[in-house]
């Protein structure tokens, strides 16, 4: 493995690979956190790559030597299709390959995120977190602001927190 990782936007062409990544990194970190009946209900409906998000030019990857290694972005959208607030920005399903984490993937992801978010006038970027990926957000800057609970398909409603950054000098 070479230490070059590279970001770039995501392209529909990534979505097989992204799938792919989604699975492995939900699989296998979110275990500690969440019981067997929610790893075999939710994990399937969050390992798919959303295809809108991609085209919004606002979804990148970080891979090496042409292996996605991590991935996420954002939208002025809130998930699940919610209005847009002026100033406010939503970072959107962002995973690192669990055989990746400790190497800067994630750090270099959630910067990117800010930095374009900032640049077009958002001042605040909300996040709901998996309960494992608090302690990332927190190092990232962000403030846990309470419990919810994040709506999927076919009715089922998954436990995460809401986390909260303040976007000035990014």
């Amino acid at each position: 493995m070479s230490d070059a990782l590279t970001l770039r936007p995501a392209e529909t062409g990534d979505i097989a690979a992204l799938d792919r990544l989604f699975l492995r990194s939900y699989s296998r970190l979110l275990v500690a956190d969440y019981p067997p009946s929610v790893m075999v209900t939710v994990v399937p409906k969050l390992a798919r790559a959303q295809p809108e998000l991609l085209r919004s030019g606002r979804f990148y990857v970080v891979e090496e030597d042409g292996r996605l290694l991590g991935a996420g972005g954002w939208s002025l959208a809130a998930p699940g299709g919610g209005p847009a607030r002026p100033g406010i920005g939503h970072v959107r399903h962002v995973a690192t390959d669990p055989d990746s984490l400790r190497r800067g993937v994630g750090r270099q992801l959630i910067g990117h995120i800010k930095r374009m978010a900032r640049a077009v006038g958002v001042q605040e970027m909300h996040c709901q977190s998996t309960r494992t990926a608090v302690p990332f957000y927190r190092a990232a800057g962000f403030a846990p602001r309470g419990d919810i609970t994040v709506p999927l398909p076919g009715g089922i409603g998954f436990d995460a927190v809401l986390m909260v950054a303040r976007l000035e000098g990014t």
